[in-house]
């Protein structure tokens, strides 16, 4: 796939469609209509399980006090509901075998985790 560090929706067209010997437009069309059956199984209230990949679901988050960070004012933030996904444990197996890969740890994004 592309040389960017992320991945996007055409450099999944083109990977699949190389991948399974189908043109960019049908595969598009694919991508689309998976990535919509996920979109509205959500809108649904309903969780997604992928075999092997993982889970789409829907998770509450509650209310709570937050702080602007430019003015340092107390801000009220209201109970949200917001898509998550949770990795399988086949999934989850090889990025605990990565864990240990510092070249594959110098590619990720974010931040460490301090406890």
């Amino acid at each position: 796939m592309g040389a960017s560090k992320n991945i996007t929706k055409k450099d999944l067209v083109e990977e699949i469609a190389s991948r399974a010997g189908m043109t960019q437009v049908d595969t598009k069309i694919i991508v689309e209509n998976f990535l919509d059956a996920i979109f509205n199984a959500l809108i649904e209230g309903k969780n997604i399980e992928i075999r092997g990949f993982g889970r789409f679901k829907l998770r509450m988050r509650g209310a709570r006090t937050a702080r602007n960070p430019r003015t340092g004012e107390k801000v009220s933030i209201d109970a949200q509901i917001r898509p998550v996904f949770e990795a399988s444990r086949e999934l989850s197996k090889i990025f605990d075998e990565k864990s240990a890969d510092a070249e594959f740890i110098g590619n990720i994004e974010g931040e460490e985790d301090n406890g």
